[in-house]
């Protein structure tokens, strides 16, 4: 792994240690993240596979329903019956967070006072089939937006897994190990500097000694001369 390009000073080594002690615990902290994401997305997706299969079915039924529908009845009978709706549907859109991720929730209120009055047209001219397909519709509608919520949800769980998984990644095998090697790189050279201070200490120390000594010789001859001399 290449290191950083910093100078070796202490201060610096200092710095990085901070870096790298705040990297783990990031790295730590998203690691969880990501597993109780990836726990929340598979729950989802199960659920959700559950939901899309159930509502694929009774959409079955009710296409089904229509098409003999539209075999018994004439095209302008089927047309004039279902030209004007009578039941409106009003939509509120919601959020609820998800770690860290908003997600929708979709809501809905009839604007008819009558959630059940769906029919709009008489019995008279219609098939049971064309009725039991609106009935149904209309009991899958609320499935319909909780499958729509849910695959929004799981998109942007999705999206928020492979993120995190990126930023994990980039701090497990790029920021941690480049702050390792240069911590160490940093320590090395300063470890290096110190035993080249204590050598040269070592080597002024031995100078001065050997000076020290020198000195205390050159005095000590000198006062054997005087006493020689003052025997004289």
């Amino acid at each position: 792994m290449e290191r950083m390009n910093v100078n070796p000073t202490r201060m610096m080594l200092t710095s990085l240690k901070k870096r790298l002690k705040t990297a783990v615990r990031g790295h730590k902290l998203l690691k969880d993240k990501r597993d109780e994401l990836m726990k929340e997305f598979l729950d989802l997706a199960r659920e959700n596979g559950r939901l899309r299969e159930d509502v694929e079915k009774r959409l079955g039924n009710v296409y089904k329903n229509f098409t003999v529908a539209s075999s018994i009845m004439s095209q302008e009978v089927m047309e004039e019956s279902l030209m004007f709706p009578k039941q409106g549907v009003e939509l509120q859109v919601s959020s609820r967070n998800i770690m860290s991720v908003d997600v929708p929730v979709f809501d809905f209120r009839t604007t008819a006072e009558d959630p059940a009055d769906i029919f709009p047209y008489g019995f008279a001219r219609t098939s049971g089939e064309l009725d039991n397909a609106i009935s149904e519709l209309s009991d899958i509608f609320p499935m319909l937006l909780d499958l729509a919520a849910k695959e929004k949800e799981t998109a942007l769980l999705a999206a928020e897994l492979e993120k995190t998984r990126r930023r994990v990644n980039a701090l497990e095998y790029v920021m941690i190990p480049r702050l390792q090697v240069t911590i160490k790189y940093i320590q090395m050279k300063l470890d290096e500097n110190e035993r080249g201070n204590q050598t040269r200490l070592m080597k002024v120390k031995d100078m001065m000694l050997e000076e020290a000594i020198a000195e205390k010789k050159a005095k000590d001859e000198a006062a054997i001369e005087r006493m020689v001399e003052s025997c004289q």
